[in-house]
């Protein structure tokens, strides 16, 4: 296993990591058979989240007599300061540890961030924790472009998080931003959400960028942690028949893939076009079809709500036929 220091924050990761989102479909008795696999292979970087409903519990269990040999990483929607401290508390408890080593703001949008560092607001909480020695270091998360950029001229980010694979590369500059800021990068989304079918094409082609510090594809089942050691820790550069299937790859999905760019915003109608499409792909490829259905609940404006304008697709920058796919999306949810 290779093992790279995470930027800032001077901790030593496997460059392979564990994203902790499938494990919702097992049971703690399968994540703690998964957590000691890990600890064997080397593997000790783990991603959950408070909105993963029971990842955390799970993997405080599973981590039970095994917690130091691990690198724990979780992440918080709240936007205040009286959440973001509550939060907190509560990973500890799920996670039954008393430290955190790495604590991040989830996927805020541009006004939601400005929430954050405001009087009052989550930053606040997650600097005291941080002082209490309850979280080892801050990191953010973003499906934003914008928000990534903005993330890399603060100085308390030590980690950011962002999609990055074989048909989702407009962040790829900024990957190399991080390195050039000693900050490091959290690949997530490896596998498109599932829509890159072929594993160890994608993760080998993720493991070729020097600027990826960890890459976190989501893991239920000992064959897939099997089959991800195996590509991660390939480093032999692409072959001739590698390069091929990934062109092959960005000819099937990239002409109605959508990369969360958010340049079709704002929307006539006030739909969250590219939260749709994400909670889709959690619905259609990830298999957590109840929790995609409870994450797609929250938004306030439905895909059925579309006026076929077509001013998104105007303004999509790879021609996604946007209506189509909000018509698919209204469809597959029922609104």
């Amino acid at each position: 296993m290779e093992y790279r220091i995470l930027g800032k924050t001077g901790l030593n990761i496997s460059r392979l990591g564990f994203g902790g989102i499938p494990i919702q479909r097992i049971d703690a008795e399968g994540t703690k058979k998964l957590m000691h696999a890990l600890l064997d292979a080397g593997v000790n970087y783990i991603d959950t989240a408070r909105g993963y409903t029971v990842s955390e519990e799970y993997l405080g269990y599973a981590l039970e007599g095994i917690r130091e040999h691990f690198v724990l990483a979780t992440k918080s929607m709240s936007r205040t300061k009286e959440a973001m401290a509550k939060d907190i508390d509560t990973s500890l408890h799920n996670l039954r540890t008393d430290y955190i080593d790495l604590y991040q703001v989830h996927n805020p949008s541009m006004a939601q961030l400005e929430q954050v560092l405001a009087p009052g607001g989550a930053l606040e909480a997650l600097l005291e924790a941080k002082a209490a020695g309850k979280i080892g270091h801050i990191g953010i998360t973003a499906h934003s472009a914008e928000v990534f950029e903005k993330a890399l001229g603060m100085d308390w980010v030590e980690t950011v998080m962002f999609p990055y694979n074989i048909v989702e590369n407009q962040g790829e500059k900024l990957i190399r931003a991080c390195g050039e800021k000693n900050i490091g990068f959290v690949c997530m989304k490896p596998l498109a959400g599932g829509a890159i079918e072929d594993a160890t094409l994608a993760l080998r082609y993720i493991c070729q960028n020097p600027d990826v510090t960890v890459v976190i594809p989501g893991m239920a089942e000992e064959m897939e942690l099997a089959q991800n050691l195996s590509a991660v820790c390939n480093t032999a550069p692409l072959s001739p028949a590698e390069k091929a299937g990934i062109l092959e790859v960005r000819s099937a999905l990239g002409t109605q893939f959508c990369r969360r760019c958010n340049y079709c915003q704002p929307c006539a109608a006030g739909i969250n076009i590219s939260g749709v499409f994400l909670f889709e792909g959690y619905l259609s490829r990830y298999g957590l079809a109840d929790w995609a259905r409870s994450r797609y609940a929250t938004l306030p404006v439905k895909a059925s709500a579309c006026l076929g304008c077509g001013a998104c697709e105007d303004r999509c920058p790879y021609h996604l036929p946007i209506r189509q796919m909000l018509k698919k999306a209204a469809e597959k949810f029922g609104e």
